[in-house]
Protein backbone atom coordinates (compact mmCIF):
# COMPACT_ATOMS: atom_id res chain seq x y z
CA UNK A 1 0.00 0.00 0.00
CA UNK A 2 3.31 2.37 0.33
CA UNK A 3 3.68 2.06 -3.37
CA UNK A 4 0.18 4.07 -3.87
CA UNK A 5 0.18 7.02 -6.19
CA UNK A 6 -1.52 10.10 -5.10
CA UNK A 7 -3.39 10.77 -8.47
CA UNK A 8 -5.62 13.08 -7.46
CA UNK A 9 -5.93 16.21 -5.24
CA UNK A 10 -9.29 17.90 -3.88
CA UNK A 11 -9.84 21.00 -1.80
CA UNK A 12 -13.16 22.39 -0.60
CA UNK A 13 -14.24 25.75 1.30
CA UNK A 14 -16.32 24.57 3.73
CA UNK A 15 -17.65 27.46 6.40
CA UNK A 16 -19.92 26.85 9.37
CA UNK A 17 -21.96 29.62 10.42
CA UNK A 18 -20.69 29.68 13.96
CA UNK A 19 -20.75 33.78 14.48
CA UNK A 20 -25.25 33.70 14.27
CA UNK A 21 -24.58 32.38 18.06
CA UNK A 22 -21.49 34.08 18.96
CA UNK A 23 -19.59 30.58 19.51
CA UNK A 24 -15.59 31.33 19.49
CA UNK A 25 -16.23 34.58 19.64
CA UNK A 26 -13.41 36.75 21.57
CA UNK A 27 -11.60 40.34 21.97
CA UNK A 28 -10.19 40.16 18.11
CA UNK A 29 -12.65 37.61 16.63
CA UNK A 30 -16.05 38.99 17.30
CA UNK A 31 -17.95 37.02 14.40
CA UNK A 32 -16.40 33.49 13.57
CA UNK A 33 -17.37 31.45 11.12
CA UNK A 34 -15.95 28.28 11.99
CA UNK A 35 -14.26 27.14 8.51
CA UNK A 36 -11.83 24.72 7.05
CA UNK A 37 -10.09 24.43 3.59
CA UNK A 38 -10.54 20.65 3.16
CA UNK A 39 -8.05 18.57 1.70
CA UNK A 40 -8.85 15.10 0.20
CA UNK A 41 -6.16 12.80 -1.46
CA UNK A 42 -6.70 10.16 -3.99
CA UNK A 43 -4.65 7.10 -4.63
CA UNK A 44 -4.38 4.48 -7.67
CA UNK A 45 -4.96 1.77 -4.81
CA UNK A 46 -7.18 -0.79 -5.69
CA UNK A 47 -8.78 -0.14 -2.42
CA UNK A 48 -9.76 3.07 -3.20
CA UNK A 49 -7.28 4.61 -0.58
CA UNK A 50 -8.20 8.46 0.19
CA UNK A 51 -6.11 10.52 2.88
CA UNK A 52 -8.20 13.10 4.68
CA UNK A 53 -6.53 16.51 5.70
CA UNK A 54 -7.76 20.39 6.37
CA UNK A 55 -6.35 23.48 8.26
CA UNK A 56 -8.98 25.61 10.20
CA UNK A 57 -9.58 29.29 9.60
CA UNK A 58 -12.56 31.34 10.99
CA UNK A 59 -14.53 32.27 7.74
CA UNK A 60 -13.35 35.17 4.90
CA UNK A 61 -10.10 33.69 3.63
CA UNK A 62 -10.44 30.32 3.51
CA UNK A 63 -10.92 31.09 -0.39
CA UNK A 64 -6.99 32.38 -0.24
CA UNK A 65 -5.98 29.05 1.87
CA UNK A 66 -7.93 26.81 -0.83
CA UNK A 67 -5.47 29.07 -3.77
CA UNK A 68 -2.72 28.17 -1.99
CA UNK A 69 -3.20 24.33 -1.64
CA UNK A 70 -4.01 24.36 -5.08
CA UNK A 71 -0.78 25.55 -6.06
CA UNK A 72 0.99 23.36 -3.23
CA UNK A 73 -0.64 20.18 -5.40
CA UNK A 74 1.75 20.22 -8.18
CA UNK A 75 4.27 19.00 -5.82
CA UNK A 76 2.07 16.51 -4.25
CA UNK A 77 0.24 14.66 -7.25
CA UNK A 78 2.14 12.08 -9.11
CA UNK A 79 4.48 11.13 -5.60
CA UNK A 80 3.55 7.53 -4.26
CA UNK A 81 3.08 7.17 -0.31
CA UNK A 82 6.65 5.34 -0.59
CA UNK A 83 8.41 8.22 -2.09
CA UNK A 84 6.99 10.76 0.20
CA UNK A 85 7.95 8.81 3.49
CA UNK A 86 11.15 7.34 3.01
CA UNK A 87 12.45 10.85 2.77
CA UNK A 88 9.56 12.96 5.04
CA UNK A 89 11.97 15.77 5.93
CA UNK A 90 12.99 16.31 1.86
CA UNK A 91 9.25 16.02 1.42
CA UNK A 92 8.51 18.71 3.99
CA UNK A 93 11.36 21.00 2.63
CA UNK A 94 9.81 21.07 -0.76
CA UNK A 95 6.17 22.15 0.08
CA UNK A 96 8.13 24.86 2.62
CA UNK A 97 11.24 26.16 0.36
CA UNK A 98 9.94 26.01 -3.41
CA UNK A 99 12.20 28.37 -5.12
CA UNK A 100 9.07 30.89 -6.12
CA UNK A 101 6.15 30.16 -3.82
CA UNK A 102 8.29 30.46 -0.56
CA UNK A 103 8.47 34.04 -1.89
CA UNK A 104 5.05 34.30 -0.16
CA UNK A 105 5.83 32.80 3.15
CA UNK A 106 8.15 31.78 3.45
CA UNK A 107 6.75 28.95 6.52
CA UNK A 108 4.05 30.94 7.43
CA UNK A 109 0.84 33.02 6.93
CA UNK A 110 -1.46 31.45 4.33
CA UNK A 111 1.26 29.46 2.65
CA UNK A 112 2.03 27.59 5.59
CA UNK A 113 -1.55 27.08 6.54
CA UNK A 114 -2.28 25.20 2.96
CA UNK A 115 1.11 23.48 4.08
CA UNK A 116 -0.39 21.84 7.06
CA UNK A 117 -3.36 21.14 5.71
CA UNK A 118 -1.79 18.96 2.34
CA UNK A 119 0.70 17.56 4.84
CA UNK A 120 -2.25 16.49 7.60
CA UNK A 121 -3.46 14.79 3.99
CA UNK A 122 -0.51 12.76 3.92
CA UNK A 123 -0.28 11.81 7.62
CA UNK A 124 -3.93 10.55 8.02
CA UNK A 125 -2.61 8.55 4.52
CA UNK A 126 0.13 7.06 6.08
CA UNK A 127 -2.09 5.96 9.26
CA UNK A 128 -4.74 4.74 6.96
CA UNK A 129 -1.95 2.54 5.10
CA UNK A 130 -0.36 0.98 8.49
CA UNK A 131 -4.09 0.70 10.25
CA UNK A 132 -3.20 2.70 13.18
CA UNK A 133 -4.74 5.83 14.46
CA UNK A 134 -2.13 8.84 14.00
CA UNK A 135 -0.57 8.43 17.38
CA UNK A 136 0.08 5.24 17.88
CA UNK A 137 1.61 5.35 14.17
CA UNK A 138 3.83 7.95 16.01
CA UNK A 139 4.01 6.37 19.46
CA UNK A 140 5.23 2.89 17.36
CA UNK A 141 7.79 4.52 15.32
CA UNK A 142 11.74 3.90 15.64
CA UNK A 143 12.74 6.98 17.54
CA UNK A 144 15.05 7.63 14.02
CA UNK A 145 12.64 7.22 11.47
CA UNK A 146 10.59 9.57 13.56
CA UNK A 147 13.94 12.13 13.49
CA UNK A 148 14.06 12.06 9.89
CA UNK A 149 10.13 13.13 9.60
CA UNK A 150 11.86 16.50 11.16
CA UNK A 151 13.36 19.54 9.44
CA UNK A 152 15.88 20.69 11.84
CA UNK A 153 17.29 23.41 9.53
CA UNK A 154 17.20 26.87 12.06
CA UNK A 155 16.33 25.52 15.12
CA UNK A 156 20.02 23.34 15.87
CA UNK A 157 21.13 25.88 17.87
CA UNK A 158 18.38 24.92 20.27
CA UNK A 159 17.86 21.34 19.82
CA UNK A 160 20.09 18.79 17.42
CA UNK A 161 19.24 16.10 15.72
CA UNK A 162 20.92 13.90 18.73
CA UNK A 163 19.27 15.55 21.62
CA UNK A 164 16.08 14.77 19.91
CA UNK A 165 16.69 11.33 19.48
CA UNK A 166 18.01 10.90 23.18
CA UNK A 167 14.70 12.38 25.08
CA UNK A 168 12.69 9.72 22.52
CA UNK A 169 14.87 6.72 23.53
CA UNK A 170 15.18 8.03 27.29
CA UNK A 171 11.23 8.04 27.01
CA UNK A 172 10.71 4.36 25.86
CA UNK A 173 10.87 3.52 29.91
CA UNK A 174 7.86 3.42 31.11
CA UNK A 175 6.06 3.95 27.60
CA UNK A 176 3.95 1.21 28.00
CA UNK A 177 2.55 1.95 31.22
CA UNK A 178 1.55 5.28 29.88
CA UNK A 179 -0.17 4.20 26.74
CA UNK A 180 -2.20 1.55 28.76
CA UNK A 181 -2.76 4.54 31.38
CA UNK A 182 -4.14 6.53 28.26
CA UNK A 183 -6.29 4.40 27.04
CA UNK A 184 -7.83 3.47 30.19
CA UNK A 185 -8.09 7.21 31.55
CA UNK A 186 -7.74 9.51 28.42
CA UNK A 187 -5.52 12.91 28.47
CA UNK A 188 -6.91 15.87 30.30
CA UNK A 189 -9.09 18.32 28.97
CA UNK A 190 -10.45 21.73 29.76
CA UNK A 191 -13.10 23.65 28.21
CA UNK A 192 -13.54 26.93 26.69
CA UNK A 193 -17.12 26.47 25.58
CA UNK A 194 -18.30 28.06 28.68
CA UNK A 195 -16.99 31.76 28.46
CA UNK A 196 -17.20 32.80 24.56
CA UNK A 197 -17.14 37.27 24.75
CA UNK A 198 -20.18 37.03 23.09
CA UNK A 199 -22.28 34.96 25.70
CA UNK A 200 -24.46 36.48 27.88
CA UNK A 201 -24.32 36.40 31.83
CA UNK A 202 -27.24 33.81 31.62
CA UNK A 203 -25.30 31.72 29.35
CA UNK A 204 -22.17 31.26 31.42
CA UNK A 205 -24.55 30.22 34.33
CA UNK A 206 -25.72 27.60 32.76
CA UNK A 207 -22.72 26.69 30.69
CA UNK A 208 -20.38 26.60 33.80
CA UNK A 209 -23.06 24.64 36.06
CA UNK A 210 -23.53 22.42 33.32
CA UNK A 211 -20.06 21.34 32.96
CA UNK A 212 -19.20 21.12 36.63
CA UNK A 213 -22.01 18.45 36.70
CA UNK A 214 -20.41 16.55 33.61
CA UNK A 215 -17.16 16.56 35.77
CA UNK A 216 -15.22 19.59 34.23
CA UNK A 217 -12.41 20.97 36.46
CA UNK A 218 -11.32 23.38 33.71
CA UNK A 219 -12.13 26.36 32.55
CA UNK A 220 -10.96 29.16 30.00
CA UNK A 221 -12.46 32.72 29.99
CA UNK A 222 -12.51 35.16 27.20
CA UNK A 223 -11.19 38.53 27.86
CA UNK A 224 -9.61 41.36 26.90
CA UNK A 225 -12.43 43.84 25.43
CA UNK A 226 -13.37 45.94 28.59
CA UNK A 227 -11.64 45.58 32.24
CA UNK A 228 -14.68 46.12 34.01
CA UNK A 229 -16.37 43.45 32.06
CA UNK A 230 -13.59 41.12 32.51
CA UNK A 231 -13.70 41.75 36.44
CA UNK A 232 -17.25 40.84 36.70
CA UNK A 233 -17.05 37.85 34.19
CA UNK A 234 -14.08 36.56 35.78
CA UNK A 235 -15.94 37.13 39.68
CA UNK A 236 -18.93 35.40 38.18
CA UNK A 237 -16.83 32.73 36.82
CA UNK A 238 -14.90 32.67 39.85
CA UNK A 239 -17.66 31.82 42.06
CA UNK A 240 -19.07 29.28 39.86
CA UNK A 241 -16.32 27.03 39.35
CA UNK A 242 -15.19 27.52 43.46
CA UNK A 243 -11.75 28.38 44.71
CA UNK A 244 -10.06 24.96 43.51
CA UNK A 245 -10.76 24.51 39.96
CA UNK A 246 -8.33 25.88 37.53
CA UNK A 247 -9.18 29.19 35.96
CA UNK A 248 -7.26 30.63 32.18
CA UNK A 249 -7.79 33.71 30.72
CA UNK A 250 -7.33 34.60 26.73
CA UNK A 251 -6.85 38.02 25.62
CA UNK A 252 -6.20 36.85 21.64
CA UNK A 253 -3.93 39.29 21.45
CA UNK A 254 -5.76 42.60 22.61
CA UNK A 255 -3.58 44.68 24.15
CA UNK A 256 0.16 46.44 24.42
CA UNK A 257 2.42 44.79 26.16
CA UNK A 258 2.38 47.05 29.15
CA UNK A 259 -1.59 47.17 28.72
CA UNK A 260 -1.39 43.60 29.12
CA UNK A 261 0.58 43.63 32.52
CA UNK A 262 -1.58 46.44 34.21
CA UNK A 263 -5.05 44.62 33.02
CA UNK A 264 -3.81 41.46 34.51
CA UNK A 265 -2.51 42.62 37.48
CA UNK A 266 -6.02 43.85 38.10
CA UNK A 267 -7.67 40.25 37.56
CA UNK A 268 -4.63 38.30 39.26
CA UNK A 269 -7.88 38.27 42.13
CA UNK A 270 -9.06 35.25 39.95
CA UNK A 271 -5.95 33.24 40.53
CA UNK A 272 -5.71 32.60 37.21
CA UNK A 273 -3.36 29.48 35.66
CA UNK A 274 -2.25 31.34 32.35
CA UNK A 275 -2.99 34.61 30.28
CA UNK A 276 -3.23 33.30 26.63
CA UNK A 277 -2.02 35.75 24.21
CA UNK A 278 -1.68 38.44 25.71
CA UNK A 279 -0.03 40.72 22.73
CA UNK A 280 1.03 40.23 19.53
CA UNK A 281 1.89 36.74 18.70
CA UNK A 282 4.81 37.61 17.11
CA UNK A 283 6.11 39.42 19.93
CA UNK A 284 8.94 37.15 21.32
CA UNK A 285 10.37 39.84 23.66
CA UNK A 286 7.21 41.41 24.82
CA UNK A 287 5.46 38.40 25.72
CA UNK A 288 9.34 37.74 27.84
CA UNK A 289 8.44 40.99 29.24
CA UNK A 290 4.93 39.61 30.56
CA UNK A 291 6.03 36.75 31.43
CA UNK A 292 8.74 38.48 33.90
CA UNK A 293 6.32 41.04 35.49
CA UNK A 294 3.32 38.53 36.06
CA UNK A 295 5.64 35.71 37.76
CA UNK A 296 5.52 36.85 40.72
CA UNK A 297 1.71 36.74 40.66
CA UNK A 298 1.83 33.32 39.88
CA UNK A 299 0.49 33.86 36.56
CA UNK A 300 2.07 32.40 33.25
CA UNK A 301 1.92 33.29 29.87
CA UNK A 302 0.46 30.94 27.11
CA UNK A 303 0.77 31.16 23.42
CA UNK A 304 0.88 29.61 19.99
CA UNK A 305 -1.92 29.24 18.60
CA UNK A 306 -0.88 31.94 16.17
CA UNK A 307 3.16 31.12 15.97
CA UNK A 308 3.81 30.56 12.58
CA UNK A 309 6.82 28.19 12.46
CA UNK A 310 9.30 26.03 14.66
CA UNK A 311 11.63 29.02 14.50
CA UNK A 312 9.28 31.27 16.66
CA UNK A 313 8.70 28.36 19.16
CA UNK A 314 12.95 28.40 19.32
CA UNK A 315 12.93 31.97 20.09
CA UNK A 316 10.10 31.71 22.72
CA UNK A 317 11.15 29.17 24.80
CA UNK A 318 15.15 30.83 24.18
CA UNK A 319 13.96 34.00 25.57
CA UNK A 320 11.99 32.66 28.74
CA UNK A 321 9.01 34.37 27.10
CA UNK A 322 5.99 31.28 27.95
CA UNK A 323 5.49 29.23 30.52
CA UNK A 324 3.19 26.74 28.56
CA UNK A 325 3.11 25.89 24.49
CA UNK A 326 0.16 25.83 23.00
CA UNK A 327 0.74 23.99 19.76
CA UNK A 328 -1.75 23.79 16.95
CA UNK A 329 -2.22 21.23 14.34
CA UNK A 330 -2.78 23.62 11.62
CA UNK A 331 -0.95 26.61 12.40
CA UNK A 332 2.51 25.35 11.31
CA UNK A 333 3.77 22.73 8.81
CA UNK A 334 1.83 19.75 9.75
CA UNK A 335 2.97 16.74 12.23
CA UNK A 336 6.34 17.41 11.35
CA UNK A 337 6.57 20.81 12.26
CA UNK A 338 4.99 19.92 15.55
CA UNK A 339 6.91 17.07 16.48
CA UNK A 340 10.05 19.30 16.45
CA UNK A 341 8.21 21.96 18.89
CA UNK A 342 6.93 19.13 21.55
CA UNK A 343 10.58 18.07 21.36
CA UNK A 344 12.15 21.69 22.18
CA UNK A 345 9.64 21.92 24.29
CA UNK A 346 10.91 18.92 26.37
CA UNK A 347 14.20 19.93 26.16
CA UNK A 348 13.32 23.24 27.73
CA UNK A 349 11.16 21.70 30.37
CA UNK A 350 8.04 24.01 29.24
CA UNK A 351 4.64 21.77 28.99
CA UNK A 352 2.72 21.48 25.73
CA UNK A 353 -0.92 22.71 26.29
CA UNK A 354 -2.48 22.27 22.71
CA UNK A 355 -4.75 25.03 21.33
CA UNK A 356 -8.25 23.25 19.68
CA UNK A 357 -11.72 24.05 19.28
CA UNK A 358 -12.63 25.61 16.35
CA UNK A 359 -13.63 22.52 13.69
CA UNK A 360 -11.02 19.80 13.28
CA UNK A 361 -8.85 20.98 15.93
CA UNK A 362 -9.76 19.07 18.85
CA UNK A 363 -10.19 15.52 16.63
CA UNK A 364 -6.51 16.84 14.96
CA UNK A 365 -4.28 17.63 18.51
CA UNK A 366 -5.51 14.91 20.38
CA UNK A 367 -2.93 12.69 18.81
CA UNK A 368 0.04 15.20 19.16
CA UNK A 369 -0.86 15.29 23.13
CA UNK A 370 -1.01 11.68 23.13
CA UNK A 371 2.40 11.39 21.28
CA UNK A 372 4.13 13.86 23.57
CA UNK A 373 2.78 12.31 27.05
CA UNK A 374 3.77 8.42 26.29
CA UNK A 375 6.87 9.20 24.02
CA UNK A 376 8.05 12.52 24.98
CA UNK A 377 7.42 13.89 28.31
CA UNK A 378 6.02 11.32 30.34
CA UNK A 379 4.32 13.86 32.39
CA UNK A 380 1.12 15.37 33.19
CA UNK A 381 2.20 18.00 35.56
CA UNK A 382 0.51 21.57 34.74
CA UNK A 383 -0.60 20.04 31.05
CA UNK A 384 -3.69 19.63 29.79
CA UNK A 385 -5.18 19.80 26.08
CA UNK A 386 -8.16 22.82 24.69
CA UNK A 387 -11.91 21.16 24.28
CA UNK A 388 -14.72 22.82 22.58
CA UNK A 389 -17.64 21.08 22.28
CA UNK A 390 -18.77 22.46 18.84
CA UNK A 391 -19.45 20.70 15.41
CA UNK A 392 -17.92 17.06 16.47
CA UNK A 393 -20.87 15.66 14.75
CA UNK A 394 -19.30 16.33 11.55
CA UNK A 395 -16.62 14.39 11.58
CA UNK A 396 -16.39 10.24 10.53
CA UNK A 397 -14.29 9.53 13.95
CA UNK A 398 -15.76 12.39 16.39
CA UNK A 399 -13.30 13.22 19.39
CA UNK A 400 -14.37 11.41 22.58
CA UNK A 401 -14.43 12.82 26.33
CA UNK A 402 -14.87 11.13 29.13
CA UNK A 403 -14.85 12.14 32.44
CA UNK A 404 -12.99 15.63 31.19
CA UNK A 405 -10.50 13.45 29.62
CA UNK A 406 -9.76 12.38 25.53
CA UNK A 407 -9.85 9.19 24.95
CA UNK A 408 -7.33 8.30 22.42
CA UNK A 409 -9.31 7.32 18.32
CA UNK A 410 -8.85 3.94 17.78
CA UNK A 411 -9.97 4.50 14.52
CA UNK A 412 -7.07 4.45 11.55
CA UNK A 413 -5.73 7.63 10.37
CA UNK A 414 -5.46 11.20 11.63
CA UNK A 415 -9.20 11.76 12.57
CA UNK A 416 -9.64 14.45 9.55
CA UNK A 417 -12.48 12.70 7.51
CA UNK A 418 -15.66 14.75 7.40
CA UNK A 419 -19.27 13.58 6.71
CA UNK A 420 -19.62 14.26 2.77
CA UNK A 421 -22.97 15.15 3.82
CA UNK A 422 -22.00 18.20 5.63
CA UNK A 423 -19.36 19.04 3.53
CA UNK A 424 -21.81 19.25 0.49
CA UNK A 425 -24.39 21.40 2.92
CA UNK A 426 -21.28 23.75 4.17
CA UNK A 427 -19.78 24.10 1.13
CA UNK A 428 -19.03 27.77 0.56
CA UNK A 429 -20.79 29.44 -0.84
CA UNK A 430 -22.89 27.22 -2.79
CA UNK A 431 -24.03 25.03 0.06
CA UNK A 432 -27.33 24.37 1.29
CA UNK A 433 -26.90 25.97 4.89
CA UNK A 434 -25.15 28.65 3.26
CA UNK A 435 -27.85 29.76 0.49
CA UNK A 436 -30.03 29.27 3.28
CA UNK A 437 -28.09 32.20 5.84
CA UNK A 438 -28.08 34.38 2.03
CA UNK A 439 -31.77 34.52 2.18
CA UNK A 440 -32.36 35.18 5.91
CA UNK A 441 -30.04 38.07 5.72
CA UNK A 442 -27.10 37.14 8.20
CA UNK A 443 -26.39 40.31 10.06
Amino acid sequence: MLESKIIKLTVRDVRFPTSLEQHGSDAMHTDPDYSVAYVVLETDSDAALKGYGLTFTVGRGTEIVVCAVKALSTLVVGKTLKEIVSDFRGFYRLLSSDGQMRWVGPEKGVIQLATAAILNAVWDLWARVEGKPLWKLLVDMDPAKLISCIDFRYITDALTEQEALDILVKAKKGQKSREEQMLKEGYPAYTTSCAWLGYTDQQLTQLCSEALAQGWTKFKVKVGADLQDDIRRCSLIRKLIGPNNTLMIDANQRWDVNEAITWVTKLAEFHPLWIEEPTCPDDVLGHASISKALAPLGIGVATGEQCHNRVMFKQFLQAAALQFVQIDSCRVGSVNENLAIILMAAKFNVPVCPHAGGVGLCELVQHLILFDYISVSASLNNRMCEYVDHLHEHFKSPTVIRNAAYIPPKDPGYSCEMLEESVQKHHYPEGEVWRAVEQQGKP
